[in-house]
């Protein structure tokens, strides 16, 4: 009358039984694809400061593993470095360390801030097409008034990175 089921389909059915019991909670969180571990109620700002010459604009950044290690660090303190003129279409200055990279192929913008081998920092006035790490766009009105805050062609300026 009775049939006597095989050990290894009712260990079968107690194993799938046990798995549809999770709750969702017990499901672990996937982290991004640059494989930087998830942060709970970290809010993420959208903007950070660029200050040349006590003039300031806010850079529109996005979201990375570079960006997330720039804003711990402008937690604590802002970035200011020099930065130089180069071919002339952009400024670009070393941050005295390094930071993660998400390096892919692109064509800058004018407005485009970027990370160059990890450490340091390319604000672009013209455009080039190279592999960067993307941390945002500056928030500007013209492509003149842009060149007049970063003084393109006038050689050195000093940059500070800060939150808004």
């Amino acid at each position: 009358m009775f049939k006597v089921l095989p050990t290894s389909i009712i260990i079968s059915f107690f194993v799938i039984a046990m798995l549809s019991c999770g709750k969702s909670s017990d499901i672990i969180p996937t982290t991004p694809d640059d494989d930087t571990p998830l942060q709970d109620n970290i809010v993420m700002p959208t903007h950070i400061k660029v200050t040349v010459s006590g003039n300031t604009l806010p850079i529109k950044i996005v979201d990375n593993s570079a960006t997330r290690s720039i804003v711990e660090v402008l937690k604590k303190s802002s970035i200011t470095f020099t930065a130089q003129d180069y071919g002339d279409f952009e400024k670009v200055g070393p941050l005295g360390r390094s930071f993660p990279t998400n390096n892919e192929q692109m064509t800058t913008q004018p407005g485009d801030v970027v990370l160059y081998s990890g450490n340091q920092v390319v604000l672009f006035y013209g455009s080039n097409t190279w592999n960067y790490t993307r941390i945002g766009k500056i928030e500007y009105s013209t492509i003149e008034a842009l060149k007049s805050f970063l003084k393109a062609g006038e050689g050195s300026i000093t940059i500070t990175l800060s939150l808004q």
